[in-house]
């Protein structure tokens, strides 16, 4: 099966947002239910970025990284909090 581009993504899925080359400043990582949870924090961004993996990652604090996302809301503590789920995470 063929991946998908970005632009296919885009087309397909018009609530994607893509950036390019921002600045992660935090990036944190744990295990949960055989998935691994990443958090990032984008500089400039007040809302957290997060994604599953079956594997730890490296670390992408202090990387620039080009990122594929859709708005979402998560409720933590009774209060709903905007995060943003990412779809494809790539250093740049």
């Amino acid at each position: 099966m063929k991946k998908k581009t970005v632009k296919d993504l885009l087309k397909t899925h018009e609530k994607l947002v893509h950036s390019e080359n921002v600045t992660v400043i935090s990036h944190v990582q744990r295990e949960q239910d055989k998935w691994f949870v990443n958090t990032v924090m984008i500089k400039g961004c007040n809302a957290p970025f997060k994604y599953k993996r079956k594997k730890v990652y490296k670390s992408l604090a202090k990387q620039q990284v080009n990122m594929t996302y859709y708005a979402g809301t998560e409720t933590i503590a009774g209060f709903d909090i905007e995060i943003m789920n990412i779809v494809r995470i790539k250093v740049a």
